[in-house]
């Protein structure tokens, strides 16, 4: 038998509005919708297979996996890939991932295993166990923006959302209107932050995102928590515009808009208080695999 190598590497994502919604029960009782895209921290997995037919896999990440921006997804989609990639489209392997942490009991949504798949942009809607791909094509001069004025910063928090969710969804399932109206309100605005990036309405975006955050607080403000020693004082001083916690929220990753000419002052006020900020920029590869014949 010929020993061979495959490598493989996914990259972890920015959600910009919509999460939540690309979850069940949410997706087949109204169907989500999500924006976000893709950035050059990755998940990169190797399995080795010896002449023998032995098999190991090691994994590497860029960053902490609770930093909320898909870890966990991106980690499962390298795995499969690397494991069963073999003859499977880039999408296949993401259902594949989804699958396989909805048999862990991981009730998340999809988003994060086709960020990872795909790279990129990305505008997904969720029905029922349905993903469908929408044209999506942010102007340039958007792109830049957001790449020039979003500060990632990694809290050193990691999740503690879990009896959280539960908790939330529960109270959707018990038929709580608050969480049912936050739900709706972050759908809404994935749209609201699609039309803002394929029209470059920096207005219309920063109000999407201050709309997605207050919609997180309205289901709980335990979730948004951890970033308001930081995120309140620039907004009151006007360094920031909007901010986000990224995945589930309540640690791991804020991602922070700042004002023209105030990236610095951002930047400083959350290494001030121990945060890592996280240097970036896009990903349009998504997953890449290739096999070596050793």
């Amino acid at each position: 038998m010929m020993a061979k190598e495959i490598r493989v590497r996914a990259p972890v994502r920015v959600d910009l509005a919509g999460g939540w919604s690309d979850c069940a029960p949410f997706t087949h009782d109204h169907g989500g919708e999500v924006i976000n895209f893709a950035i050059d921290q990755y998940i990169e997995a190797v399995m080795r297979i010896d002449d023998s037919g032995k098999l190991s896999v090691e994994y590497h990440s860029d960053g902490p996996t609770s930093s909320g921006l898909g870890t966990s997804g991106a980690l499962n989609v390298a795995f499969l890939a690397a494991i069963s990639g073999d003859g499977r489209s880039p999408v296949e392997i993401a259902e594949l991932a989804f699958q396989f942490e909805a048999l862990l009991g991981n009730r998340g949504g999809r988003q994060d295993q086709w960020a990872a798949a795909n790279g990129g942009f990305q505008h997904l809607m969720f029905h029922g166990e349905n993903v469908e791909i929408m044209p999506f094509e942010p102007m340039p001069s958007a792109t830049r923006w957001l790449q020039r004025q979003l500060v990632l910063a990694y809290t050193n928090i990691s999740h503690t959302s879990g009896d959280i969710h539960e908790e939330i969804w529960q109270r959707y399932v018990d038929g709580d209107e608050t969480v049912h109206s936050a739900l709706m309100t972050l759908r809404v605005m994935a749209r609201q932050v699609a039309t803002a990036l394929t029209s470059d309405r920096r207005d219309i975006f920063i109000d999407a995102i201050r709309a997605v955050s207050a919609a997180i607080d309205e289901m709980n403000p335990e979730l948004n928590q951890a970033y308001r020693p930081v995120v309140d004082d620039l907004m009151a001083d006007k360094d920031a515009l909007a901010w986000k916690g990224m995945g589930a929220a309540a640690g791991g990753t804020v991602a922070i808009i700042a004002n023209n000419g105030k990236v610095d002052a951002v930047k400083s006020a959350c290494t001030n208080v121990g945060w890592e900020i996280i240097e970036w920029n896009y990903d349009d590869e998504g997953l890449q695999r290739q096999v070596i014949e050793t």
